[in-house]
C-alpha cells in the first residue's frame, strides 16, 4: 500500500522520447480511447447486425472525432482557461503544441465541450447523409462509454484532476498531501458502470435515442457523484459554497436536458405505437 500511496513519486508520466519530443502516457491513453471507441462500436454493429454500412460509419468517425477535439479544446478555453480572451483574440494559438519553440503538446480539454462538439458533428453528419441522428448516436455511446476509461486513466498518469484531501488507505500522495484517486473513481463510475448499463439495455430499448439519452443521464449522475471526491479546478475553485463546481453545474444542465428529452421522446413513442 505504501508503494501505491507514493506512486506519483515512482512513476514517470513520460513513456518515451523521440529526440526532443516527449511522448506522455496521457497521449497514449487518449489514442487508446479513440481506437477502442471505434473498435467497440464496430463490434456491436457486427454482433447485433445493425443496418449501417462500414463505409458510412467510418465516415462518421471522422466527423465525430473532429467535433470532439474542437469541442473539447474550445470548451476548455471558454469554461476553464484563465486566458480565455488571449485565445479568442489569437485563435491560431488554440491548437499550437509549442511554447517558446519547445514541443509541449496540447493540454486543457473539457468533457462537456467535447459532448457539445460530438452532438453538433453528429447532427451535421446525419443531416448530410440522411441518417437517423438517434440511431447513430445510440451506437456511438456504447464505444464512447467503454473507451472513457482510458481517458481518465490518462488523467491519472498525467497527475492532473486530482482528488480532494482524504485519509482513506487507498489515497495517493500528491506532493505531501494524501488525496482520493478521483480519476480512477471517474474511470469506473463514468466509464465501466455506464457502459455496463448501456450494453445491458441495448437490445431492450423501446425507441431510437434511448441509449444516447441514457448515456447523458447516467454520465451526468456519475460525474456529479465523482465531483465530490475531486478537487475543483484551481483557477475556478468552488462556484458556490463548498460543493458547487463547474463540473457539477455543467453536468446538472446536461442531466436536466437529457431527462426532459428522454421523457418527451418516450411519451411520443408510446402514443405512436398505441
Amino acid at each position: 500500500m505504501e508503494y501505491w500511496q507514493n506512486i506519483y513519486s515512482n512513476f514517470d508520466p513520460v513513456a518515451f522520447s523521440l529526440g526532443s519530443i516527449s511522448v506522455h502516457w496521457y497521449g497514449i491513453m487518449y489514442a487508446l480511447a479513440l481506437l477502442s471507441a471505434i473498435m467497440i462500436a464496430k463490434w456491436f454493429i457486427k454482433k447485433d447486425k445493425l443496418p449501417i454500412s462500414n463505409d458510412l460509419f467510418d465516415s462518421y468517425i471522422w466527423w465525430a472525432e473532429i467535433g470532439v477535439i474542437l469541442g473539447a479544446r474550445i470548451g476548455y478555453i471558454l469554461f476553464y482557461d484563465p486566458n480565455t480572451m488571449y485565445y479568442l483574440t489569437n485563435p491560431w494559438q488554440i491548437f499550437n503544441p509549442f511554447v517558446d519553440g519547445t514541443f509541449t503538446g496540447i493540454s486543457g480539454m473539457s468533457y462537456h465541450g467535447a459532448f457539445i462538439g460530438f452532438i453538433l458533428a453528429s447532427y451535421l453528419f446525419c443531416r448530410k447523409n440522411k441518417v437517423s441522428f438517434w440511431f447513430l448516436t445510440d451506437i456511438a455511446v456504447l464505444g464512447i462509454s467503454a473507451a472513457y476509461v482510458f481517458g481518465r486513466i490518462g488523467n491519472f498518469f498525467n497527475q492532473e484532476l486530482v482528488g480532494r484531501v482524504t485519509d482513506v488507505p487507498w489515497g495517493i500522495y500528491v506532493g505531501n498531501t494524501l488525496r482520493h484517486p478521483s480519476q480512477l473513481y471517474e474511470a469506473i463510475l463514468e466509464g465501466l458502470v455506464v457502459f455496463a448499463i448501456l450494453a445491458y439495455f441495448r437490445k431492450r430499448k423501446s425507441f431510437d435515442g434511448q441509449l444516447a439519452l441514457m448515456y447523458g443521464i447516467l454520465y451526468s449522475a456519475m460525474r456529479i457523484t465523482a465531483e465530490f471526491f475531486r478537487q475543483p479546478d484551481v483557477q475556478l475553485g468552488f462556484l458556490y459554497s463548498d460543493w458547487l463546481t463547474m463540473g457539477i453545474l455543467q453536468s446538472m444542465g446536461v442531466l436536466l436536458i437529457c431527462l426532459a428529452t428522454f421523457f418527451y421522446i418516450s411519451k411520443r413513442s408510446k402514443l405512436k405505437n398505441n
